[in-house]
């Protein structure tokens, strides 16, 4: 979402970084570069004036700039900004009945689905899905076979005939049995009178703790305005931001809070049911600022229960192929290379150069086949791994023995470096430290 603001803020540091001291002829067109760079990503008119005025004010702040460099005095005052105009860090997760508002198309009722998800797996919360869409078709059988595929109880007390107030009362009556009942309301193609009349009595109804935007970035400054409509109308208590995996420019998620008053909570990442992420305003500014995300990166590698593989994992000189396996498979689970890499500080000025060299998730499960190839005694000690065998294994898996000497030199790599590390287990102490 980010990519393209980052590799332009990135660009307008890089021209600062030899100075060794910052001039207010610097500060004036470091300041208005940024202001291209945020309005080239969509960010709203008025956030940009006023993060640029803010940036300004510090940056001629003589006692800031005088006891670091040009390019990180500019780097921690626009990151402190990133985060002022994305908001607060105050997701308690102190959840009751929440419902989900927004325009047809928004992601509302696969969102409805991640966000019980996220709570009955992280939180460890008793959920209940309602639908309240009777006017898309299969809207309500959407939902069911989200639930029922992943575990969440839904809500099916009701006759063809109910009406969404209806249904909302049914299983208010019905919620007591739940630590957080979370209700799908149908959406329309606009804004109108009818959907928000609806909505209000639905309120009136269920009487939410929260109401939660999903807004879909894809639809660009537009959402904006939908989001002040429903904030005037409905008192909304978070902002849910949705295809947060696009290709859309980010301004919205810059401008949601600033525009609206209203906190963001979480994003979707995804399409499958675990791709919802809390949304930390830090975290997200130091992606931004290619200062990586390495806490964010650790929570998804416990999430996927990686650090209870990794335990089982012989490392330092024990360490063989199947061992090299598994490593690949947890790469996997916690998200793939891509995955992975948007978290790690530094990887958009190595991106291309990463693209080039062919690092993909395509690549893992090629790696996975050639290992599965080998025999268990060649996994055990690769070091009898000579030419016949190297080309025994390429045939096997559909694949050049150039690609089979790549792997075995990979594993070498690892291999001397978990044989440095303390203990030889790096990622299994940092894991386990952190979930301590």
């Amino acid at each position: 979402m980010f990519d393209g603001l980052s590799k332009k803020l990135l660009s307008v540091f890089g021209k600062i970084r030899n100075k060794g001291i910052l001039t207010d002829n610097d500060i004036n067109s470091t300041v208005r570069e940024i202001r291209i760079s945020l309005l080239e990503a969509d960010v709203a008119l008025n956030v940009v004036k006023n993060f640029i005025e803010d940036i300004k004010l510090k940056l001629k702040d003589h006692n800031v700039i005088k006891s670091v460099t040009p390019e990180q005095t500019i780097i921690k005052v626009v990151y402190d900004e990133l985060v002022k105009f994305l908001g607060n860090d105050n997701n308690d997760f102190n959840y009751k009945s929440v419902m989900f508002v927004g325009l047809q198309g928004s992601g509302k009722t696969t969102t409805s689905a991640k966000f019980a998800n996220l709570l009955q797996k992280k939180f460890n919360k008793k959920c209940l899905l309602v639908s309240l869409d009777t006017y898309r078709p299969a809207a309500i059988e959407q939902l069911q076979i989200l639930a029922t595929s992943n575990n969440i109880d839904f809500f099916e007390n009701f006759s063809d005939s109910d009406k969404p107030i209806e249904i909302a009362h049914k299983a208010h009556n019905f919620s007591d049995k739940y630590d957080v009942v979370i209700y799908d309301t149908a959406g329309r193609t606009y804004l109108d009178n009818k959907m928000m009349e609806e909505l209000l009595k639905i309120k009136s109804v269920i009487n939410p703790k929260d109401i939660f935007l999903a807004i879909d970035i894809m639809t660009g400054q537009s959402a904006l305005n939908i989001a002040k409509s429903f904030n005037e109308n409905l008192n909304l208590t978070g902002l849910v931001l949705t295809r947060v995996d696009g290709d859309a420019r980010g301004g919205v998620a810059l401008s949601a809070k600033a525009v609206t008053n209203c906190q963001i909570k979480f994003i979707g990442t995804g399409e499958k049911i675990s791709d919802i992420e809390v949304f930390h305003p830090e975290r997200i500014a130091s992606r931004i600022l290619d200062q990586g995300d390495v806490i964010s990166l650790v929570e998804k590698a416990i999430d996927a229960n990686v650090a209870d593989s990794v335990a089982n994992v012989k490392v330092g000189r024990e360490f063989d192929l199947n061992g090299m396996e598994s490593y690949l498979k947890q790469i996997e689970k916690i998200g793939g290379m891509k995955g992975i890499m948007r978290f790690i500080p530094g990887i958009k000025q190595v991106q291309a150069k990463l693209n080039e060299g062919g690092i993909s998730d395509k690549l893992i499960s090629k790696q996975i086949a050639i290992i599965r190839s080998m025999t268990p005694k060649e996994r055990k000690q690769p070091t009898i791994l000579n030419a016949s065998r190297r080309k025994r294994i390429a045939e096997g898996c559909g694949q050049d023995v150039s690609a089979v000497n790549k792997l075995v030199q990979q594993y070498e790599q690892i291999r001397t470096v978990m044989i440095k590390m303390t203990n030889g287990n790096f990622m299994q102490n940092m894991l386990h430290n952190f979930r301590k």
